[in-house]
């Protein structure tokens, strides 16, 4: 929030059981008051990428939980991850235990192809959990530039 905006207040009604839960949550997560908290959950609630127009430019996370003994689905989703290079920013990657792994896909770029992305990942035999989070959102690309097509080609990763 920018200093010269102006704070319009309204009075918001809770259950009391509700607002106890809300105040527990609000200080465990460091906020100093209800409005703060509130705040930041509109934010998020604008920011939803099922609320955005397919055509907007956004920056988020695509967060997968696998199980890696799937046959194929390791390179299954490497391949899937090189279908959309121009839009994958980074990823990290972690062994959970023995069968899972978990991967962090930063990705960046015009929100329906992220949600393409996300649903052939999603889809996959063997992934548990995949959830697409936008966290930024412009009308523009960052630097400037303007969409490319995507680029097929195929990589052979057999070792």
């Amino acid at each position: 929030m920018g200093e010269k905006d102006e704070l319009v207040r309204f009075g918001v009604s809770f259950p009391a059981p509700l607002i106890e839960q809300f105040d527990h949550f609000i200080d465990e997560q460091g906020y100093t008051n209800r409005s703060e908290a509130i705040r930041d959950m509109a934010r998020k609630a604008m920011l939803d990428s099922s609320g955005l127009g397919g055509d907007e430019y956004v920056a988020g996370t695509i967060v997968v939980v696998y199980d890696h003994h799937v046959r194929e689905l390791p390179i299954v989703l490497m391949d899937i991850q090189h279908d959309f290079h121009h839009d994958i920013v980074s990823n990290m990657h972690v062994h959970l235990n023995h069968d899972q792994c978990l991967e962090v896909i930063v990705v960046r770029g015009q929100l329906t192809r992220l949600r393409k992305l996300h649903e052939q990942i999603q889809t996959q035999k063997g992934v548990a959990y995949a959830e697409l989070s936008v966290t930024f959102a412009e009308q523009q690309p960052v630097d400037g530039s303007h969409f490319h097509a995507p680029h097929h080609h195929h990589h052979n990763h057999e070792g």
